[in-house]
């Protein structure tokens, strides 16, 4: 396989056309393979990929944690120059198939019909992780073009939100310091993900006092506490403006609600999870203390019970890619080229990015095949975007790698 032509021009959708008929049996024999996060082994679709991979002269290495489990897959495709280390990163794990009997097809069927290929994790991502594999046997074979390398990161630790596979690469060991950017194959063929909203996330135990709920003597209701506390929550004003840069104010969830058994008794505890959505100008520190005041004003106007302990979980920054991003500017220009409109975006939800963007390592998200059913019933892929897709990140490549 060739990836530039004798001439020295490339012709990457040549070569995405060309393989795309291999991409597409290496996405069904994946979709095949069950690896729902935190349910499935992820060994059979970790081995599928590294056959494959083994079978074109690309060696991989499996990542295990500290406890042993395995959490991700790697390979890397050296140039012959030296240069900055390059890292398309997909998952492979899956979100659960839900009601199995609603689907049309079983989620593990990878039929095909009407130009879409329908079954769990055909979008989100197999199909990214095969379009990365055939990108990485291209440039095996113009190595000798190559400045720096080029790493395939096979997550199988990111539906669980564990990130297992990232971290154990990006932070274990035998890290790399010399990663210059990330591309994650999330899919979605309008817009490219170049920034997200950060997240700052805590549990709120609220305390009551316990008693008989028939008793002649009331004591303060956990419960009626926590109902006081997610009104405030729920109504406060987060002073977190928009700003051109990045376009998306602050925004505050309260996702989670537990306390309370039976019937007799007036609880003394409940737990609230409490979603926080942070921007440049709200970050965690606004977040933190924003929650602290609430906090405190429900725990003045509930005397005689114990204040509320605020419980950090998770905290990842807000990013955004500068416009000179040598990574945004690559994946924009290889689209242009290839014709696609594509629209660089700042996201909402968090991802991967953000955990990334907290260590200082640039990344992009939300570029790939068009979708249907994320997460959903019928989740599937629209096979004829796949060949763009693939000559997008190419071109994106050779361009970084040049």
């Amino acid at each position: 396989m060739n990836a530039v032509n004798p001439g020295g021009e490339r012709d990457v959708l040549a070569a995405a056309k060309e393989d795309h008929e291999s991409v597409i049996e290496l996405i069904r024999d994946l979709v095949t393979i069950p690896s729902r996060g935190g349910i499935d082994s992820y060994d059979p679709v970790l081995d599928r990929l590294s056959t494959w991979l083994a079978q074109r002269d690309l060696p991989a290495a499996v990542l295990k944690d500290c406890t042993g489990a395995t959490v991700g897959l790697t390979c890397e495709v050296k140039g012959s120059r030296p240069g900055s280390r390059w890292v398309l990163d997909a998952c492979l794990d899956t979100a659960p198939f839900g009601d199995e009997h609603a689907w049309t097809y079983s989620p593990t069927s990878a039929a095909v019909e009407d130009g879409w290929l329908y079954g769990r994790g055909s979008a989100d991502s197999k199909s990214g992780a095969a379009i990365f594999c055939h990108i990485a046997a291209r440039l095996a074979a113009i190595t000798n073009q190559l400045r720096g390398s080029l790493v395939l990161l096979f997550d199988v630790d990111e539906h669980t939100g564990g990130f297992g596979g990232a971290k154990r690469y990006f932070e274990g060991p035998d890290a790399p310091d010399d990663v210059a950017g990330v591309m994650i194959g999330y899919p979605g063929v309008g817009k490219l993900v170049v920034g997200g909203r950060g997240v700052y996330r805590a549990k709120l135990h609220v305390h009551g006092v316990a008693s008989h709920s028939g008793g002649s003597t009331a004591t303060p209701s956990a419960l009626e506490k926590a109902a006081h506390l997610v009104h405030v929550l729920s109504t406060a004003e987060l002073l977190a403006g928009a700003s051109p840069e990045f376009p998306l104010p602050g925004k505050l969830t309260v996702t989670a609600i537990q306390g309370g058994e039976g019937y007799s008794v007036t609880p003394d505890l409940c737990t609230l999870n409490v979603d926080i959505r942070t921007t440049p100008t709200f970050d965690e520190e606004a977040a933190a203390r924003l929650l602290e005041r609430l906090v405190a004003g429900v725990d003045d106007a509930w005397p005689g019970t114990r204040p509320t302990l605020i419980q950090l979980d998770t905290r990842w920054p807000a990013y955004a890619l500068a416009e000179d991003s040598p990574l945004r500017t690559a994946l924009l220009d290889a689209a242009k080229r290839a014709g696609v409109e594509v629209e660089a975006k700042v996201a909402g939800p968090s991802n991967i990015g953000n955990y990334l963007a907290g260590i200082g390592i640039p990344a992009t998200a939300g570029f790939g095949v068009d979708y249907h059913g994320l997460h959903g019933t019928d989740e599937r892929a629209r096979l004829d975007t796949i060949p763009t897709v693939q000559a997008v990140y190419h071109n994106a490549v050779l361009d970084l790698m040049s």
